[in-house]
């Protein structure tokens, strides 16, 4: 918000957002209602972009090679099975520099193979690259 001596004059003010970087000149009136339906609406945009952001970099992965291909080319998260061992995370770790960012409580129950060991996994796991 910025408010000069020609808003003053005008019982104007400035917005200015930053998330769509749209400026726009208000009236002071009402503004308590304004401001509270404008962060309400740049909150819901700020969320909307992360979650499109996290949605389109974030990959499934069946083999360590498609997981190396992954973190190393295109970056983001990797959804991949993990035998629950740290000695295979930190073997992951050392060769790719990813780690597990979040073991997800809603995973679904899933039977597959650890991508690094080849051992029984029931769910998958995020890795990623910390930047």
């Amino acid at each position: 918000m910025a408010m000069g001596p020609r808003d003053l004059e005008n019982n104007t003010i400035e917005i200015a957002r930053r998330d769509t970087l749209q400026k726009e000149i208000i009236s002071q009136e009402g503004i308590e209602n304004y401001i509270d339906a404008l962060l309400k609406d740049i909150q819901s945009n700020i969320y909307q972009k992360a979650l499109k952001f996290r949605e389109e970099n974030t990959f499934k992965v069946d083999t360590y090679e498609e997981f190396k291909d992954i973190v190393e080319n295109k970056g983001g998260f990797v959804l991949a099975h993990w035998d629950g061992t740290a000695e295979t995370e930190q073997k992951i770790k050392e060769e790719t520099k990813a780690t597990i960012r979040v073991i997800p409580l809603n995973a679904p129950n899933e039977e597959g193979k650890c991508i690094y060991s080849g051992k029984p996994s029931n769910r998958r796991v995020i890795f990623a690259k910390a930047y």
